[in-house]
């Protein structure tokens, strides 16, 4: 099991986010986990320089709809990066293994079609607990490592053009 803190980095290497525009996409399913994702993405974009404005948060049942949740952002708004936040915990069933798979590639497809960067922000544990030392506790909060990681990627997109 992996014992790194993910709201450690380095914060002098974090762009400045003042000018960028992110789309933030959360399940609702496993609440609990997910609200602290968002809490802890939210305030790491405002922490780099994001505002309120250029923040555009929709919440989608679960996470086999952030994709298309993903993609009606990216369509209809003008976003730097657009970051998706879920949780899925294993259960007895392989239901666990299709929603992952499909999440993920889902996620994937939409980097290689879009000029945008989709950070995948999505908690994949054996239990609760897990999901829970990754969202606040721990293991710190994916949320920040996802806010980190759009920032650098819209910033590495503007560099390029």
């Amino acid at each position: 099991m992996s014992t790194a803190d993910l709201s450690e980095y380095d914060h002098a290497s974090v762009p400045d986010a003042g000018k960028m525009r992110f789309g933030i996409v959360v399940a609702d399913w496993n609440q609990e986990v997910t609200s602290s994702l968002l809490k802890s993405a939210v305030t790491t974009l405002k922490k780099h320089g994001a505002t309120d404005n250029n923040i555009v948060i929709r919440h989608v049942p679960g996470s086999f709809e952030l994709t298309l949740g993903a993609q009606f952002l990216a369509e209809y708004d003008d976003l730097d990066a657009v970051i998706c936040l879920g949780c899925v915990i294993q259960g007895e069933t392989p239901h666990f293994t299709y929603i992952c798979q499909s999440v993920t590639q889902g996620i994937t497809q939409l980097n290689l079609e879009y000029n945008i960067p989709f950070i995948f922000g999505v908690l994949t544990t054996l239990n609760l607990d897990q999901a829970l030392a990754r969202a606040g506790g721990e293991h710190g909060n994916k949320g920040d490592e996802a806010a980190v990681t759009a920032i650098k990627m819209a910033a590495l997109q503007r560099e390029m053009e």
